[in-house]
């Protein structure tokens, strides 16, 4: 494997796998505000470059500066190169719980207690493009999936932080910050993390109205008390508040747990791309400004992603990725046997992810939807691998390679299938 942005390189790191050790209980914690996080993927994977490109630039001055991404002796990561998405990229996205600076109702008491300061990565993301930008996979990383954390460096400059046999990834974020992120999703996925941002509150309402709301599918009524949701079965559109409540939705959905968390949010990106798409919202100028203004707020990206450029660069490695190609999949894992209310990565699906990302084919599923997920109508046929009608510089025409088939514990989705959100 080669060095470079975006690029895979071999690791002297441990693998997927880990073994499970007891640990202890946590308590509930309140789920994390993930609109703006699926909304803000959403403009990176279909947005056209001619447009993009000019909102990118006019919205630069509203960007936040940049966060360094250190390794764990606190070196300063290069910066990617220029040109270099071109053989693909890697950008890591996390969803904060943080109530500080957040203002209107999350800034009360009790919304304050337990979720201040920096808060923790309760939503993870990883967008992988491949080397050849014809294919996607959007892995989710659970909150609850307990791993080995790898040493960090201090955010406030001292030593680094020691490695930990176990603990709960979403600890990551409030340890040793972004890059700690960064270091244990690229310990679990093998992949070289060049670009990550950390999104918090603020945006998630303006930019679920920029798009007019978004048409969900539900199999049934879903109503949870903790978000303030109560929606009834059938086609939904959803909006500001509403569209915030149900991204958040951990207890009205699937088995209640954090894996049927990830499969809802799932079904609700899938619908949102494929209204993005059919209905040209990010060809025009209008709509897609508010997204980037609303984005630009409320987004706190690393160095390497705070450039217009970089921005520009991600939208235009996108542009040959057709839904059919975008698959979202939960990082695999069983049960773990010490504690039910936590999972362990499954070692042989693990394992099998590292090596399909690596390969750098399209990915295939072939197990379930997640647990928060069921078959919409009509049902999109499973991917399969077909000629790209785009030709090279030389002409001649450019065949998509054959995909890797990911064994059945690991659940998913394309961007093309149409699914329905399973109440609790």
């Amino acid at each position: 494997m080669t060095t470079g942005s975006g690029q895979l390189r071999p690791r002297s790191r441990s693998g997927a796998a880990a073994e499970a050790v007891r640990h202890r209980r946590g308590v509930p914690r309140r789920p994390a505000i993930v609109g703006f996080l699926l909304t803000s993927l959403a403009v990176l994977l279909v947005a056209s470059l001619s447009v993009t490109a000019i909102v990118v630039w006019t919205t630069a001055s509203k960007i936040k500066p940049g966060i360094d991404l250190r390794d764990a002796d606190g070196t300063v990561q290069p910066p990617p190169a220029v040109g270099a998405l071109e053989g693909g990229a890697n950008i890591l996205l996390v969803g904060t719980d943080t109530r500080t600076d957040q203002g209107g109702e999350f800034s009360t008491e009790d919304q304050l207690e337990g979720s201040s300061g920096v808060g923790s990565n309760d939503v993870t993301m990883v967008l992988h493009i491949s080397t050849d930008n014809t294919n996607a996979a959007v892995i989710s990383i659970p909150r609850d999936l307990e791993v080995p954390i790898p040493a960090c460096p201090d955010p406030a400059g001292g030593d680094p932080l020691p490695a930990k046999g176990q603990a709960m990834f979403n600890t990551t974020l409030a340890r040793g910050g972004l890059s700690c992120v960064v270091l244990t999703a690229e310990q679990l996925t093998g992949l070289d993390i060049n670009y990550a941002a950390s999104i918090d509150f603020d945006g998630v309402i303006g930019m679920s109205d920029a798009v007019g709301g978004v048409t969900v599918c539900l199999a049934s009524a879903v109503v949870d008390d903790s978000s303030g949701l109560n929606l009834a079965a059938g086609n939904q559109t959803l909006s500001g508040g509403q569209a915030l409540a149900f991204v958040r939705t951990r207890y009205g959905v699937g088995d209640g747990s954090d894996l049927g968390r990830i499969s809802n949010q799932q079904v609700f990106l899938s619908a949102l791309l494929r209204q993005i798409t059919s209905q040209g919202v990010l060809t025009n100028p209008v709509t897609l400004y508010k997204l980037a203004n609303a984005a630009a707020a409320s987004i706190q990206p690393s160095a390497s992603l705070a450039s217009p450029v970089a921005l520009a660069s991600i939208a235009l490695a996108l542009q040959k990725v057709s839904l059919g190609n975008i698959v979202f999949l939960q990082y695999p894992t069983v049960p773990d046997p010490q504690d039910p209310n936590r999972v362990v990565p499954d070692s042989y699906s693990a394992d099998a992810l590292v090596a399909a990302l690596a390969s750098g084919a399209p990915l295939q599923l072939t197990g379930r939807l997640g647990v928060g997920a069921v078959e919409g109508t009509p049902a999109a046929p499973a991917p399969t691998a077909t000629a790209d009608p785009t030709a090279d510089p030389n002409g001649a025409p450019v065949t998509a390679e054959p995909p890797v088939v990911l064994p059945p514990n690991i659940s998913g989705q394309t961007a093309s299938q149409e699914t329905c959100t399973k109440a609790n």
